[in-house]
């Protein structure tokens, strides 16, 4: 498989969390909230086995998050782009109740049915209502089963779709009308969604359904260090994958990009002696891992196995370049004026130069 589920991937550490794990679980749940916690922040067990980080961030928010699933209140997890929502929202799914697959993507076009039910034609036609023609999304199934349901980009989702969640999060109740019944969550059923706001195509929540939420909201990396260690855990894990060269072999080329992005970003030099003009692209740490994996391929393939600043160069210039005009003013101010001028990167001037 090219991508693993988390709780297949990980089942190793699952399975030592679970086994020394003697806190109190909430009903349903596979681990207690602190090895829940333990899974994605990473630590050491009693044993000595080593838990590895899946996220890099504050720990009080993901103490929260959890915390949050082990009440009657849904989770929304909340932040721009590339701030690992959907990474933290899988992988807490895969901790609490084993399964991360039971997933409603939100898309302009989601239907009622995709959240609620639907029906097998053929059988309804043939049949009528019943059991054996109803079609359970994944958010009915996750009712059934009592595990947690994950609902991607709900604010682009249309509102009255996004509102047919109302029942489900306050009656844990899914109501079948066609069969004169409903489905009731079992313990263990909780919801995790994730949005952003700063997306086209994004329909705000209504006050009822926010109100059902509790929301926390996922910051970009504190620091270079930090946004550093995510890239290069994530472009690790990817190219092993791939089977690409290691990604420490270009920690450099890694600090580089990550300096690059944050910068446009805030639209600031690192030493803050700079203002710089931000481009409409996206520039958050996914973005910085599709980079440096790119590069690392042109690297493999084409180059001598080492990810150099010729071969993250194109990826940089197709990420932030995404309105030929405003952006590519922006790229080549801050190419001009903050680039050129450093000793160390003239190698990756002349590559972004040569690209560009």
């Amino acid at each position: 498989m090219l991508r693993a589920h988390a709780e297949e991937e990980y089942a190793g550490e699952l399975a030592r969390l679970a086994e020394q794990d003697e806190r109190p679980r909430p009903p349903g749940w596979r681990l207690s909230p602190w090895a829940v916690s333990t899974y994605l922040l990473g630590g050491e067990l009693p044993d000595g086995t080593v838990i590895g980080p899946k996220y890099v961030g504050s720990r009080r928010l993901i103490e929260v998050a959890v915390a949050t699933l082990a009440t009657d209140r849904a989770l929304l997890l909340l932040g721009v782009p590339g701030t690992a929502k959907t990474w933290v929202a899988e992988h807490l799914a895969a901790a609490v109740s084993g399964d991360s697959t039971l997933l409603v993507q939100g898309t302009a076009g989601t239907s009622e049915e995709s959240v609620r039910y639907g029906w097998n034609y053929a059988r309804l036609l043939a049949e009528g209502p019943s059991e054996r023609a109803l079609v359970e999304s994944p958010l009915m199934r996750a009712m059934r089963l009592g595990s947690v349901a994950r609902i991607e980009e709900l604010t682009r989702m249309p509102s009255d779709v996004q509102d047919t969640l109302i029942t489900v999060l306050s009656e844990k109740t899914l109501p079948v009308p066609e069969l004169g019944t409903e489905v009731r969550a079992r313990r263990g059923f909780t919801v995790i969604a994730t949005a952003n706001d700063r997306d086209r195509g994004v329909n705000e929540l209504s006050s009822a359904l926010r109100r059902r939420f509790n929301t926390v909201v996922l910051p970009l990396p504190d620091s270079v260090d930090d946004e550093v260690d995510i890239v290069a855990r994530r472009v690790g894990q990817i190219g092993a994958a791939l089977e690409l060269p290691e990604a420490p072999a270009g920690l450099e080329e890694i600090r580089r990009v990550v300096t690059v992005f944050r910068e446009l970003r805030s639209g600031l030099t690192g030493d803050g002696r700079t203002k710089l003009k931000s481009p409409g692209a996206t520039l958050g740490t996914a973005e910085a891992i599709s980079v440096v994996t790119s590069g690392l391929a042109l690297a493999a393939h084409f180059g001598d196995g080492v990810l150099r600043a010729a071969d993250v160069a194109g990826g940089i210039v197709g990420a932030v370049v995404q309105d030929p005009v405003a952006d590519r003013v922006a790229w080549q101010e801050y190419l001009e004026t903050v680039v050129r001028d450093r000793p160390d990167w003239q190698d990756f001037y002349r590559a972004c130069r040569e690209v560009s």
